[in-house]
């Protein structure tokens, strides 16, 4: 069982930056390949970004490329959300998840991650 903690949310004005951070703890997982998502009110569930537990293969939906960064150390077992220049249209609930496939493919797929955390609340004003 792993067990995810996100942080690092809050207000923000547009253009701004933020850096959210989510601590596992229980089994380890750094052979886990781990995802951001996010939830607008009134939305679906959306995929952000994923890393391998490598750290040498990232993805990212289009719509936050070249503004967020995502990264981990595996030491601290955290993984972070590096979102720079933020958009009003970027405010949600902000998910960390894992897949504890082990498979080293950054996945976009909800379905491929079987760990969620509680959530952190982002909101941007314009």
């Amino acid at each position: 069982q792993v067990q995810l903690v996100e942080s690092g949310g809050g207000l923000m004005q547009a253009g701004g930056s933020l850096r959210l951070s989510c601590a596992a703890s229980g089994r380890t997982f750094r052979p886990y390949t781990m995802g951001w998502f996010r939830q607008a009110s009134g939305k679906e569930r959306e995929f952000v970004a994923a890393i391998t537990w490598s750290g040498r293969s990232t993805n990212y939906a289009d719509s936050v490329k070249g503004r967020f960064t995502i990264s981990r150390d595996n030491a601290k077992n955290t993984v972070y959300l590096q979102m720079n220049s933020l958009k009003p249209e970027d405010t949600a609930v902000y998910y960390c998840a894992a897949d504890s496939s082990c498979a080293p493919i950054s996945s976009a797929a909800e379905q491929k991650y079987d760990y969620w955390g509680q959530g952190t609340q982002v909101t941007v004003s314009s």
